[in-house]
C-alpha cells in the first residue's frame, strides 16, 4: 500500500479541525440550546425531597400578615423558608428577630425588589451583598439562599449569588396571591397536584393568611411534611 504523501496528511488534519469546529458552532446555536438553558442549570426550581414540600414567603410588605403567618405555623409545629426583602428588614428588625428566634429559615430577596435580570455583574454583587449583610446581622445567622424579586434574573444575577455563597432558588408552584387576592385560589394553587420536592411561593397577604391552615392541613392529611427551602434542596 502506497504510504501518504505528508500533503495529503496535512489536507486530511485540516479537514477534520475544520469539522470539529463546525460541530461545535452548530451545536452552540442549535435552537433551545442556549445560555439561559445553561443558567437554569445553577438554579433551584424544585427540591429534592420525597415527602417534603417548602413553603417559601417573598416579602416586601404585609408585616402583620408575616406575624400571623408566624402563629399559624407555630400552631401546626412546622418550619417555613422566609425570603425577605432587605428595605422590608431595615424597617422590620423585630420580625426578622422573630423568625430566626422561631426556627424558621431566612433567605434574601434583593434589598430594593430590582429586575434583577436588568442589572450587570457588579450592580448584582451588591444588591444581593446589602441585603445578605444586613440581613445575618439582623437574623444572627448565615444567609445561603436568593430568591431574585418576581424570578427575574440573569447569568450574572446567579454568578453573584454564587460569589457570594448563596443557592438561587425559584419554584416549581405559585399561588400568584398578590395579583389574585382569593382564599380558595391562593389554596387550590398550593394543593393541586402537590408532591414531594415541590416549593410552593407565597406572599403575606391576608387572603393567603386565611387559608394557610387549610394548606397545611391539606398537607398532614396527604402525608406530606413540611420542610425549609435549603432542606428540600440539599
Amino acid at each position: 500500500m502506497k504510504k501518504p504523501s505528508s500533503r495529503a496528511i496535512a489536507a486530511l488534519t485540516n479537514i477534520f479541525l475544520v469539522s470539529v469546529v463546525l460541530v461545535i458552532g452548530a451545536v452552540c446555536f442549535l435552537p433551545g440550546v442556549s445560555v439561559a438553558s445553561r443558567i437554569e442549570d445553577r438554579v433551584h426550581y424544585r427540591g429534592n425531597s420525597e415527602h417534603g414540600v417548602s413553603l417559601m414567603f417573598n416579602v416586601y410588605w404585609g408585616t402583620e400578615e408575616v406575624y400571623g403567618i408566624l402563629d399559624v405555623l407555630k400552631e401546626h409545629g412546622v418550619k417555613a423558608t422566609f425570603f425577605l426583602g432587605g428595605s422590608w428588614a431595615d424597617d422590620n428588625v423585630a420580625c426578622v428577630k422573630k423568625i430566626a428566634e422561631e426556627g424558621h429559615e431566612i433567605g434574601s430577596h434583593g434589598y430594593f425588589h430590582r429586575d434583577h435580570d436588568k442589572l450587570s455583574l457588579q450592580a448584582n454583587r451588591e444588591e444581593i451583598r446589602t441585603s445578605v449583610e444586613f440581613l445575618s446581622l439582623a437574623a444572627g445567622r448565615e444567609i445561603t439562599l436568593f430568591a431574585p424579586p418576581s424570578g427575574a434574573y440573569n447569568e450574572d444575577t446567579v454568578t453573584a449569588a454564587e460569589e457570594l455563597g448563596l443557592s438561587t432558588v425559584m419554584w416549581s408552584k405559585d399561588t400568584i396571591d398578590w395579583r389574585d387576592k382569593d382564599e380558595e385560589l391562593c389554596f387550590s394553587r398550593a394543593t393541586k397536584n402537590v408532591k414531594g420536592g415541590d416549593l410552593v411561593l407565597m406572599h403575606p397577604m391576608e387572603h393567603t393568611l386565611k387559608a394557610l391552615p387549610r394548606i397545611l392541613d391539606y398537607y398532614e392529611s396527604h402525608g406530606l411534611t413540611l420542610v425549609t427551602v435549603g432542606e428540600n434542596i440539599s
